[in-house]
């Protein structure tokens, strides 16, 4: 993959960066940047995500048959998730989606597109379909709230406080996202709501991501977006999940990736038996820490439950209403009691 530089947003007033320096951890109040994404709007830069494009008419039947979801259904301007499994049912790859009509684009964790790459183009055969990194050339960003034109018309904008572009979008999203052309670029938007409020993925030329944030009252960090996410029981790959991970572990996973009753795929065997005969070994389940500790456990602590280990923490952020609070994988048998009591670090959790 294309190594990407520092994003353009750094120069903002107060941005402090993140420990790889690509983008922003916050721009100088955190919790600030949190109520305002909730409230009012706010935009952050998600610039540091891979993308690839995939282009070919076979390409959605192609990437229908790889994976979980029914992209063959996917009309242009119309995203959702998707997973790639192991033979055994286990999560190797995470990916969003978006077709335009005559690309599809996925756009997945930093540092996960070069792997992904290199699976889709051994499973290439002689399908004629083109896989490229366009990390380099791409950008992504996220943002939060809508606004309307004066004459009550729906226009898409880039910025939270700005008019939005389609009816469609105005629409909640189930695990189809409706999308459209991002009007004063040659990217697109998708409405995703991930966040639990109207939330939109925008894809914009790299060389046009300074500009496209411009009028944006607020920027939000990465250290808002986990936070918010974690809120939102939204996972991210390899954060919150391990080799280990099956879809039914993940409930956004399993509503918003996964076509129940689509055709054959690598791993299906283990997602049918799972879903239809029995439950999975672990749950992705939000916890609340006692705040003992200021700061929030690091990722892999272990969970325990009367001395035993049954779990690890993968995200941990402090939230601006929740306190410390984090997203953890744990045995389904050690949370089957909503009251039960955990220690992780040295800090009490309740789910």
């Amino acid at each position: 993959m294309t190594t990407i530089g520092p994003s353009p947003l750094l120069a903002a007033p107060g941005a402090v960066a993140t420990a790889d320096g690509r983008t922003a951890w916050h721009y100088g109040g955190p919790l600030k940047e949190q109520k305002a994404a909730m409230e009012t709007g706010a935009l952050f830069d998600r610039s540091d995500r891979d993308v690839l494009s995939v282009t070919g008419a076979d390409r959605l039947t192609w990437l229908h048959s790889l994976s979980t979801q029914q992209l063959t259904a996917l009309k242009p301007h119309q995203g959702t998730e998707t997973l790639i499994l192991s033979p055994t049912g286990r999560v190797e790859h995470h990916a969003n989606v978006y077709d335009d009509g005559a690309t599809t684009w996925l756009d997945t964790e930093p540092g996960r597109g070069e792997p992904l790459l290199k699976y889709l183009e051994l499973m290439k055969f002689r399908t004629e379909v083109d896989i490229r990194d366009e990390s380099a050339d791409w950008a992504l960003f996220t943002f939060t709230g809508i606004a309307r034109a004066e004459d009550d018309a729906p226009v898409v904008q880039p910025v939270p406080v700005a008019k939005f572009a389609s009816k469609d979008l105005l629409a909640v999203p189930t695990s189809v996202y409706p999308g459209g052309p991002f009007r004063e670029t040659d990217g697109w938007t998708r409405r995703t709501d991930a966040l639990g409020v109207p939330t939109f993925d925008v894809l914009v030329r790299r060389g046009q991501l300074a500009e496209a944030a411009e009028g944006a009252e607020t920027l939000a960090g990465t250290w808002a977006w986990n936070a918010l996410r974690v809120a939102a029981k939204l996972p991210a790959f390899g954060a919150d999940t391990d080799e280990k991970t099956v879809p039914h572990e993940v409930p956004h996973w399993l509503a918003a990736a996964v076509h129940l009753d689509k055709g054959c795929y690598r791993g299906q065997e283990t997602v049918a038996k799972v879903h239809h005969l029995g439950q999975p070994p672990r749950r992705l389940v939000m916890l609340h820490l006692d705040g003992t500790d200021e700061h929030p456990p690091a990722h892999g602590t272990p969970i325990t439950l009367d001395g035993k280990e049954v779990g690890y923490i993968g995200t941990a952020v402090q939230h601006y209403e929740l306190g410390q609070i984090a997203l953890a994988e744990v045995k389904r048998s050690a949370v089957a009691n909503q009251d039960v009591r955990l220690i992780t670090g040295d800090q009490a959790a309740s789910l």
